[in-house]
């Protein structure tokens, strides 16, 4: 152990043995969040988000968790709903920068280094917290891609990925099941099975997920409830 352990617990400055405590926090922040998976296909990105929704008389429609940030690029966050929210609206300004000064939709890749820079100024100044949330960007450039973007602010492409408290239960199903080039229609699927895992098993509703894809030719689409109910 060493001294004065609060100094270091309150800021965003390293402790003697490396660690910024306040990264970690939101790391934890992100593993109470609600699971979301995204998963490359033949041809798109497919997008499944659990809506943890607890309140008894709450409006479920009310709440987004996949969103279309550009033509060809969709974003799902894990963790605390407000700073999803802000990263994905900021995510948004800068895409249509991008297209206004280039005339282009922005990469999957720049998207996401863009974004995981803006939240890596929070690990770096004191007065200010790091974003407690993790991220899924996934669109269609030159092919599909796929982004995690963590509190830590590092970003890594993968095939399929997930966040969020059903991580872990994710990863193993992915690993097992996931195909490369797999079908859109097998890729939701797959997707509503690791959701219904992650929650005990409890059968879901079209009301309490999400599902989108992002399609060559065709751009971001999301799923409506009966699209959703077919799949259940």
């Amino acid at each position: 152990m060493y001294p004065n352990i609060q100094a270091y617990d309150r800021g965003v400055m390293f402790s003697p043995d490396g660690r910024l405590f306040q990264v970690e926090y939101a790391r934890e922040a992100v593993r109470k969040g609600a699971t979301a998976v995204g998963i490359v296909t033949q041809k798109s990105v497919v997008f499944v988000a659990h809506k943890n929704i607890t309140e008894p008389l709450a409006v479920p429609s009310s709440l987004q968790k996949v969103f279309r940030i550009d033509s060809y690029i969709g974003a799902t966050y894990s963790g605390m709903a407000s700073d999803g929210l802000r990263v994905i609206n900021l995510m948004r300004s800068k895409t249509q920068s991008h297209r206004m000064v280039y005339d282009e939709t922005q990469s999957v890749e720049t998207a996401s280094r863009d974004i995981s820079e803006e939240m890596q100024m929070a690990t770096q100044y004191g007065g200010i917290r790091p974003y407690a949330i993790s991220l899924l960007v996934g669109g269609i450039d030159s092919e599909p891609r796929l982004f995690e973007v963590e509190p830590g602010a590092s970003f890594l492409g993968y095939k399929a990925d997930a966040i969020g408290s059903g991580k872990k239960i994710a990863e193993d199903i992915l690993q097992k099941e996931y195909k490369d080039g797999m079908p859109d229609e097998d890729a939701i699927s797959l997707g509503l099975k690791i959701i219904s895992k992650s929650t005990d098993g409890k059968k879901l509703q079209s009301d309490n997920v999400e599902v989108a894809t992002i399609e060559k030719g065709k751009g971001y689409s999301n799923f409506t409830l009966e699209q959703i109910e077919k799949y259940l």
